[in-house]
């Protein structure tokens, strides 16, 4: 370059120094272009550009650009459109030669470009869109540099990609703007591009390139690592601003009350936000790329330690994306192992970890906010945040979400997000219980933080759920949950147009699959679930059954009243309605009153039951947020029904009633923790109401369809979540009305049955379902035919030969149900060769199968002889049964059983006396005779086998060949004696032996 050239771009630099000679070069459009001309000579490509000239000339042109746009002198559109333009395609030249030498003057490029595009006047359709093109055009080429060892080129190009991705979101989401079709047709052609052009893999290389540096132990990629998560998130937020344009978007319990009050289709309500293709796409890319790089997780990681407050915000909500898309990504963040299985309890949420980063930033928040806090976890770093609430709200959504997904995958122990370490633990648990407070005086401004506080410290607890004692979180967290009257407060508040506000990059409002009252209900579960009868009674005092039912109806929100489908502000997430349900389970033990207001009111249980119906559960399935799909229709329904099936639970364990001995095994699993298995031990009154009004909440289940309603559950859910749902029909099959509705409405398809008698079903569904088979069989003959067309024999027959034992004893009992009333499975029995199986059960090495094949054998043999040829081979084992040490109800089986097989016929006597069963009647009887004769206040004569075996060896007495053997046996004279037993039905069947025997 000549001098005078230098000379000339020394004058105009000079000049620049000032505001007013800025603005005079600004004006001269000679002068201006003569600043320009050595940035359009890299552009026209010549040859010897990079002389010892050209780069100094360049630089100092860039330097004269940089104080020109600084001082603000370029007001024109068309002239910042045209400086743009020439930058970029500077930018583009330069960056094609890869060499180290330029990156001062790429970075100074792409530092003014920033600036111009930040603060360029209006959104212009044309022009806007060919920058964009020819930005991610070069930007796919500067992460591929290696040689960037200072970042700052990395940096100031992904700064350029979040300036005009964050301006396209702000045209998409201005309602002021949303009428020009030009502007919307240029952001939409921009997101367009951005989607095929591989933009996303290119800021996920930015990502692992600054996470490399950051790994090698250099700090120069923090403001990369920042910029590429903000130009992530921008992209990301306007794909989401542009499906929710689109789309009316409805809880699943408001597009519930939608299709009950104006009859729409369900499917038009089954889109949500988080199920957008292109946006999933994205979020796809970003999730995959987190998990297989190391480096990408430090640059993410990073992004929270240095504490920029814009990149923490955008990390937050990109990662929250990250997890609800991918399930492993929650365990990432809380330095969990990959393999480790979801039953084993680690110590999670370490030091380095995403997560204790996330618990940081809350300390800080709260240091800002209150000047007087202290903070609860150390940190180093003293920053001013212009938006501390922004940063609470998405610190508390991430941590909500990754409790939730913890919770969705099995992980049921907090300490998988809070350490082992008590203090710790409290820390961090401390200082969300101080976000969830708020000034009384604020009531009618209701803060967003709060409730997103609330959410974070409900979600946390909530991972305690499945443990079976107090834990030391429990005991840490319950003087940290808010007072009753403050949860109630929060449960009554209806949000307004606070939620509209906006604040930067927080768009005042929860993200839209969290609701504002899910925390304050969850923390009401804990509160019930932890502080033991006091609290459950303190709460009901206060009114909250009756405004959790409230809560409940008002869920169903009329969203088309003020045509705020998108917004949806009010009502319960899939997460909430599940926290809600369960917290009114566990109001129920807080007595009589309590118990009649929820469940004998047919509105409550028809409210409670919908919740559950064919609509709801598919909204749920379709839900792609925390408390959807699968996990979510499961917990949804297993809420639902330990809600509904409380009175049974509660009078099945109460001692000295009736159904407690009628069944006492069906429905287990719903004993385990229920509120209902404890009521019956603390509250003798609240059992008695129970009972008398059990007949009328029969009446209501039926009314309201009920059991219809909990058989179609079972076809939404996985076969190894069908647990409570067929332990709630084991118990409800135990009260005929119900009996009957269930096998009407299609309990015993063979279908059905085949599926929840498959082998590769839970344990507990398979026992339940036997059951299910046994008390109807045992209640009444009429449900034989039903019985037989579900198909359910060959199940029985391969179950005698299980290797669990109550699988066989169950058959057995089941089986002989099925022979109680008649003979309508005698031939089936034969038929399927089952016989000789319930034989060999009587040597079972199991007690109870040896109890129940006695009684199925005795049955077999009672009504007809039809099966006696294949009984004869029981003779021998019932025999020896009654001289072995059994249960009394074994040996009373094995009696009735001799007795039966002598019934009908006298084919079998010969095998009855040859046997030595008569012998051994015998001897039980002289045994069990000194306690007839002598009974003590202690002795249960009623359940001993004597009474039976005396009846049993009448009923041999009407043979002659018994008879004589009978009458010669030396233990005859025992039946003599028992003539004086106290007991008149012992002493009665003595006096018939010894009449018959008599005869000749």
């Amino acid at each position: 370059m000549n001098n005078g050239r230098c000379q000339r771009l020394d004058r105009l630099e000079s000049n620049s120094q000032t505001v007013e000679g800025a603005k005079v070069i600004g004006q001269d459009n000679e002068a201006l272009g003569f600043v320009l001309q050595p940035l359009k000579r890299w552009s026209k490509g010549s040859q010897n550009i990079c002389s010892d000239q050209d780069l100094p000339a360049s630089n100092q042109s860039l330097r004269i650009l940089s104080k020109l746009v600084a001082a603000g002198v370029f007001s024109s559109t068309g002239q910042i459109d045209e400086l743009i333009s020439e930058l970029l395609l500077f930018s583009r030249s330069v960056v094609s030669t890869k060499s180290a030498e330029v990156f001062d003057l790429l970075t100074k490029g792409f530092s003014i470009t920033k600036i111009l595009l930040d603060n360029g006047g209006k959104f212009f359709s044309n022009s806007y869109l060919n920058q964009w093109v020819e930005l991610v055009e070069i930007y796919s080429q500067v992460v591929t540099l290696t040689n960037d060892a200072s970042g700052r080129v990395l940096y100031e190009s992904s700064a350029c990609i979040t300036v005009m991705l964050s301006k396209v979101a702000q045209v998409l989401r201005s309602s002021q703007i949303s009428s020009s079709e030009t502007l919307n047709e240029t952001a939409n052609r921009i997101i367009e591009h951005a989607k095929t052009s591989g933009l996303i893999d290119h800021l996920c290389s930015c990502l692992a390139t600054s996470g490399s540096g950051l790994i090698a132990g250099s700090s120069n990629m923090l403001q990369a690592a920042s910029e590429a998560c903000r130009a992530a998130w921008s992209l990301i937020d306007a794909l989401d601003v542009l499906f929710m344009r689109k789309s009316a978007i409805l809880f699943p319990i408001s597009a519930l009350q939608s299709h009950f009050s104006q009859r729409t289709e369900i499917m038009d309500h089954i889109k949500d936000p988080l199920f957008d293709e292109e946006s999933t796409k994205m979020v796809d890319v970003m999730a995959r790329a987190f998990l297989r790089s190391k480096a990408v997780q430090v640059a993410v990681y990073y992004c929270f330690h240095q504490r920029i407050e814009s990149a923490t915000i955008c990390g937050l909500q990109l990662l929250s994306r990250c997890c609800l898309h991918n399930g492993i990504v929650p365990s990432v963040l809380c330095g969990l192992p990959g393999s480790l299985p979801v039953t084993t309890v680690v110590s999670g949420g370490g030091d380095r970890t995403i997560v204790s980063e996330i618990f940081s930033v809350l300390s800080i928040c709260s240091s800002s906010l209150n000047k007087d806090a202290h903070t609860v976890e150390p940190s180093n770093t003293k920053c001013k945040l212009a938006n501390p609430s922004a940063l609470i709200c998405h610190s508390c959504t991430i941590l909500t979400i990754i409790a939730q997904c913890l919770k969705s995958t099995g992980r049921n122990s907090a300490i998988f997000m809070l350490t082992t370490s008590p203090k710790k633990q409290l820390a961090r648990l401390s200082v969300l219980a101080r976000h969830v407070s708020y000034d009384d005086k604020t009531k009618a401004s209701f803060q967003l933080q709060s409730a997103s506080a609330m959410l974070a410290l409900a979600s946390i607890l909530s991972l305690e759920s499945g443990t079976s004692v107090e834990s030391s979180i429990s005991e840490i967290a319950m003087p940290l949950i808010p007072r009753t009257s403050t949860l109630s407060d929060h449960l009554k508040f209806s949000p307004g147009n606070e939620n509209q506000q906006d604040h930067g990059n927080f768009n005042g409002k929860l993200p839209y699959w969290l609701r504002v009252k899910d925390g304050s209900v969850g923390l009401l579960d804990s509160k019930l679930k932890w502080g033991g009868p006091l609290a459950v009674q303190q709460l009901c005092a206060s009114g909250i059954p009756l405004l959790l039912i409230g809560l409940l109806s008002n869920g169903f929100l009329n969203a088309y009243q003020e045509n705020e489908c998108q917004n949806d502000k009010g009502g319960l997430s899939p997460i909430g309605v599940v926290c809600t349900i369960s917290s009114l389970c566990r109001c129920l033990s807080g007595g009589t009153l309590i118990f009649r207001q929820i469940l004998i009111r047919s509105e409550h249980v028809k409210l409670i039951s919908n919740l559950i119906c064919d609509v709801h559960l598919k909204l749920i399935k379709f839900w792609t947020g925390p408390g959807g799909g699968n996990a979510g229709v499961r917990d949804l329904i297993n809420a639902v029904i330990d809600l509904l099936a409380f009175p049974f639970v509660a009078l099945q364990n109460a001692h000295g009633l009736p159904s407690a001995t009628a069944s006492v095994s069906s429905g287990f699993l719903l004993n385990v923790g229920s509120p209902g298995q404890r009521v019956c031990v603390e509250d003798n009154d609240t059992v008695k109401a129970i009972e008398e009004d059990m007949g009328k909440y029969i009446k209501i289940l039926m009314e309201v369809g009920v059991p219809s309603i909990i058989l179609q559950c079972l076809d939404h859910m996985e076969l190894n979540d069908l647990g409570r749902p067929v332990a709630f029909l084991a118990k409800m099959v135990c009260q005929r009305p119900l009996a009957v509705q269930l096998v009407s409405k299609g309990l015993l398809d063979p279908n059905r049955m085949k599926r929840l008698f498959d082998l590769s079903a839970p344990k507990e569904v398979m026992l339940d379902a036997l059951m299910i088979i046994s008390d109807l069989a045992r209640m009444d003959k009429g449900f034989y035919e039903y019985i037989k067309c579900a198909s359910v024999l060959e199940f029985l027959k391969s179950f005698l030969s299980h290797e669990d034992p109550n699988m066989r004893a169950k058959a057995c009992s089941a089986l002989g149900n099925m022979c109680r009333h008649n003979a309508f499975f005698y031939s089936s029995l034969a038929r399927y060769q089952i016989v000789s199986i319930l034989i060999d059960r009587c040597s079972d090495p199991d007690k109870r199968t040896r109890k129940f094949a006695c009684f199925a054998i005795g049955n077999a043999a009672y009504h007809n002889d039809v099966l006696y040829e294949e009984l004869r081979r029981s003779i021998p084992h019932l025999a020896n049964l009654l001289q072995k040490t059994e249960e009394d109800k074994t040996k009373a089986n094995a009696a009735g059983a001799l007795s039966n097989l002598v019934r009908n016929s006298d084919r079998l006597c010969e095998d009855i006396l040859s046997e030595g069963a008569v012998q051994s009647l015998l001897k039980l009887i002289s045994d069990y005779a000194v306690s007839a004769l002598n009974p003590s206040r202690n002795d249960s004569t009623n359940e001993s086998p004597l009474k039976i075996a005396l009846f049993s060896l009448a009923k041999m007495c009407a043979h002659p060949l018994c008879r004589q053997f009978i009458s010669s046996s030396h233990l005859f004279p025992v039946i003599g004696r028992l003539l004086q037993s106290p007991e008149s039905s012992i002493a009665k069947y003595a006096s018939v032996i010894i009449n018959k025997v008599a005869e000749p």
